[in-house]
């Protein structure tokens, strides 16, 4: 399942995206954890000191291996250099999944041992003074849309992805990557804006979105999260001991984590797993398919000089059971599927 966590800046999104992480490392769930933030703070939630944290492998530093990889022996796409952040796999691409081995992981992940397991984590890189004037941050995300794009995933296996903050997730097809996504709100007027961006840009893609209400103290704190969000509310998160000691550098076991908010992370983990069987890969392809056109009118084509449109494989459906690309006999989706057609 992937999983993003999304949220206005300082509104504990890290934090409880870190929790999230732990309680499903915790249960022995494959995991994939990913800092797309543009405040790279993922790997110090998990418990790496600075250090550990800057040294974490950039993705998108490793994008022309992660093209090429992807590419496999797909004949629409003629080399990596015309691949783009939407580019779609087809026929003889190479799809990821989250337990294999492959150069992709080897390249960009570490292993980050946790007190109730170990994970998988990939970091976006931290938008640095070279890129002042000359990029914007959705370049360091264009890495995880593709592997987005190329993901298979399955029932009980997790990619979690901190989102930069604020509604910046909607400047490109991003956001309906996701098979459930968190949005973390303060009971403030502010904190729930940002909510009432998500919901109106999702509403015609049908992207799941819950909210989690976080730094609640008081039942009128409560009382203003659901007035404001509704049925869209899931539950909340208070104060954290556990929380702030870890934020010290003082770590605990997780299983000390408070019973009120481990219940809370128990709640994220039974919503995320509910939208398991509405999942619909058809629509999926679907809008992928729809937001690589739109880029490549947009900007694609211009910088790339082909006509990107002719990388849409028009019968390839992205499913659980998809072959891989130059790893397994040519065949991409199971034949005899209406070809995917814009959202």
């Amino acid at each position: 399942m992937k999983i993003a966590f999304v949220g206005k800046g300082g509104s504990g999104k890290t934090t409880l995206s870190s929790l999230f992480i732990r309680h499903l490392a915790a249960r022995g769930a494959p995991l994939v954890a990913v800092d797309a933030d543009i405040n790279q703070h993922l790997g110090a939630a998990l418990g790496l000191d600075e250090d550990e944290a800057a040294a974490l492998p950039a993705l998108g530093a490793h994008l022309p291996l992660i093209k090429e990889y992807l590419r496999g022996s797909n004949p629409r796409i003629t080399s990596a250099e015309t691949m783009i952040k939407t580019t779609p796999p087809g026929e003889g691409s190479r799809v990821l999944r989250l337990t294999e081995d492959n150069p992709v992981y080897r390249a960009c992940e570490r292993t980050v041992a946790l007190d109730g397991g170990a994970i998988r984590l990939l970091a976006t890189g931290p938008f640095t003074e070279s890129d002042l004037g000359v990029a914007c941050y959705h370049s360091k995300t264009g890495a995880v849309e593709l592997f987005l794009n190329h993901l298979v995933d399955g029932r009980e296996e997790f990619m979690v992805v901190d989102m930069t903050a604020g509604s910046d997730s909607f400047a490109s097809g991003m956001f309906t990557r996701f098979d459930m996504t968190f949005l973390v709100a303060e009971p403030t007027r502010k904190g729930v804006s940002v909510y009432r961006q998500y919901k109106e840009y999702a509403r015609d893609f049908g992207v799941p979105l819950r909210v989690v209400g976080n730094k609640v103290q008081s039942e009128d704190d409560l009382d203003f999260l659901r007035q404001e969000v509704g049925e869209d509310l899931l539950v909340t998160v208070g104060h954290s001991d556990w929380v702030r000691a870890m934020e010290k550098g003082r770590a605990r076991p997780f299983a000390e984590l408070e019973e009120p908010n481990s219940r809370a992370m128990e709640a994220l983990h039974e919503a995320a797993d509910a939208v398991y069987e509405r999942r619909d890969w058809e629509r999926y392809t679907r809008q992928m398919v729809h937001f690589h056109l739109r880029n490549a009118e947009s900007w694609g084509n211009a910088k790339t000089g082909v006509d990107l449109a002719a990388q849409v494989d028009p019968s390839f459906v992205l499913r659980e059971d998809v072959t891989r690309g130059q790893d397994a006999p040519r065949g991409g989706a199971p034949r005899g599927r209406s070809a995917p057609q814009p959202a």
